[in-house]
C-alpha cells in the first residue's frame, strides 16, 4: 500500500486553500504530527492503533493495506510518516523495537565478504556488537578517525567496501564528521553511507540532504524526548533493493515497534523542535561557562569556537548544537567518578536526550578498550534551568576536589 503525507479525512470533507504539508516548516510538521485527522471521529489526535490481525475482503485480497501486525501497524505508519517528513525521506521511514535492532539491520543487509568502515568514537553498544558478529556475518569492518575524511579514503577496499558508517556528533567524544565530504569519497567508491543522527535529531541535522543514503536514529533519545520509550529508525533517500531488503529484514524478522510505543512517540514528536532548541541552548551556555572552571580541564562540544570540527558542525547543523557534552576533570578518573555521586539535579543515569538532564562516566560502562578518557564525563541537557545544572554541578565538582584533595 502506498503512503501518502497529506493529511486524511473525510471524502466528503470541505476543500482546504492553506498550506499543504510539503510546504510546512519541520517545526510545523513535528507540531502537527502531519496534520492527520482521525476519519471517523475527527479527533485531532490519531487513535492507538492495537489489532494484531484485520479482516480480508471477500475476494482475499487487503485493500486497508494491513493483514497482520508484525511487518506493519497504522499507529507505527503515523510515527515513520512523521520522521520521513522531517528527514526528507523519499523512502520512508522504518521504526524498530530499539536503535540496536535498526543499525544491526543495516549490517545484516550486507553480502557476505563486504567490506565495512565504521568510526573509532561511535555508540559502545554498537562497536562491541560489530566486534563481536561482524566476523559471524564475514564483514570486514575496520574503524577509522571518520573526522579525518583522509582517513575514510585511505582505509577504502576498492571493489570490496560497500557501507561508511557515520555517527555525528561522535558518542562520547563529541567527534564531528563531515556528512558531504565522507559522502562524495564513499559515492566515488560505490559504498553506501549511513549515519547515525541520535545526537541531533532532523531538527539540527538532516544527513540525507548532504547526501547520505540512509539515517539511523535510537529514538529512544531525543525523538522521543521523555524516558519512556525503546525505539530506534531508519529512513532511507530512496527505495531501492537495499531499502527493500531492510523492510523484509525487520518484517520477517519481527522487529518491529509496537503500537502503544510508537503512539508515545508521536507524542514526544510534537515537542522535539521546541525541546530541541531548549536542550542546544542550555548545553551551549554549560560548555561555555564549563569551559572557564578551574575543576574542568576540557569541555568537549561542537558549539565551542575551539572544538576542532565547529566549522563543520556550522555548516551541517541549523539552529544550535546538540544537546550532548562532555568534560574532563581534573583530578582525573578518582575525582570525575566522585563529582558524578555527588550531584542531586543532574540524574546519575544511562541514555541522552530526554527532558531530564543525565550524567554518566562512560569508560567505566564502556569498560576496556573505551576510546573514552577515565576523567571524562558524558553530560546529555535537558530543559531545565541551565544556571541550576551549572551550580549543581559545580557543587558537586567542589566537594569532589575537597574529598580527594
Amino acid at each position: 500500500m502506498s503512503r501518502s503525507n497529506a493529511p486524511r479525512g473525510d471524502s466528503d470533507a470541505a476543500p482546504v486553500d492553506g498550506l499543504s504539508p510539503a510546504d510546512w516548516s519541520p517545526a510545523t510538521l513535528a507540531a502537527q504530527a502531519l496534520g492527520r485527522i482521525d476519519p471517523v471521529t475527527r479527533a485531532v489526535v490519531p487513535p492507538l492503533h492495537l489489532s494484531t490481525t484485520f479482516l480480508r475482503d471477500p475476494d482475499n485480497a487487503y485493500r486497508s493495506g494491513f493483514s497482520y501486525a508484525r511487518p506493519d501497524n497504522a499507529t507505527t505508519r503515523e510515527a515513520e510518516d512523521v520522521i520521513a517528513a522531517l528527514e526528507r525521506a523519499e523512502a520512508g521511514a522504518l521504526l524498530f523495537g530499539s536503535g540496536m535492532a535498526a543499525a544491526a539491520a543495516v549490517f545484516c543487509a550486507l553480502e557476505r565478504g563486504d567490506h565495512v568502515i565504521a568510526p573509532e568514537v561511535m555508540y559502545w553498544g554498537l562497536r562491541r556488537w560489530l566486534r563481536q558478529e561482524a566476523p559471524r556475518l564475514d564483514l570486514a569492518v575496520d574503524f577509522v578517525p571518520m573526522q579525518d575524511p583522509e582517513a575514510v579514503r585511505a582505509a577504502i577496499r576498492p571493489g570490496t567496501t560497500r557501507l561508511v558508517w557515520i555517527e555525528t556528533p561522535g558518542n562520547p567524544l563529541c567527534t564531528i564528521t563531515d556528512i558531504a565530504r565522507v559522502a562524495e569519497i564513499a559515492r566515488a567508491a560505490g559504498a553506501r553511507v549511513a549515519v547515525d543522527s541520535t545526537a541531533v535529531s532532523p531538527i539540527l541535522t538532516r544527513p540525507l540532504t548532504l547526501g547520505a543514503d540512509i539515517v539511523m536514529h535510537s529514538a529512544t533519545k531525543i525523538l522521543n524526548g521523555h524516558s519512556d520509550v525503546v525505539a530506534g529508525v531508519l529512513a532511507g533517500a530512496r527505495k531501492d533493493a537495499f531499502w527493500e531488503r531492510l523492510v523484509a529484514i525487520r518484517g520477517g524478522w519481527g522487529a518491529i515497534l509496537g503500537p502503544f510505543e510508537a503512539y508515545l512517540l508521536v507524542r514526544g514528536l510534537r515537542t522535539l523542535p521546541l525541546r530541541a532548541a531548549a536542550q542546544s541552548a542550555g548545553a551551549l551556555r554549560l560548555a561555555q561557562r564549563l569551559a572557564a572552571h578551574p575543576l574542568v580541564s576540557a569541555v568537549l562540544y561542537p558549539g565551542l569556537p575551539d572544538h576542532p570540527g565547529h566549522a563543520v558542525a556550522a555548516r551541517q547543523m541549523e539552529g544550535g548544537f546538540g544537546f550532548m557534552l562532555a568534560i574532563r576533570v581534573a583530578g582525573g578518573e578518582a575525582a570525575a567518578i566522585d563529582t558524578a555521586a555527588r550531584v542531586a539535579l543532574w540524574k546519575r543515569a544511562t541514555s541522552l536526550g530526554g527532558v531530564e538532564s543525565l550524567i554518566e562516566h562512560r569508560a567505566s560502562v564502556e569498560g576496556p578498550g573505551t576510546p573514552c578518557p577515565p576523567d571524562l564525563l558524558r553530560l546529555s541537557v535537558g530543559i531545565e534551568d541551565p544556571d541550576d545544572l551549572f551550580r549543581d554541578l559545580d557543587a558537586a565538582l567542589t566537594g569532589a576536589h575537597r574529598s580527594i584533595g
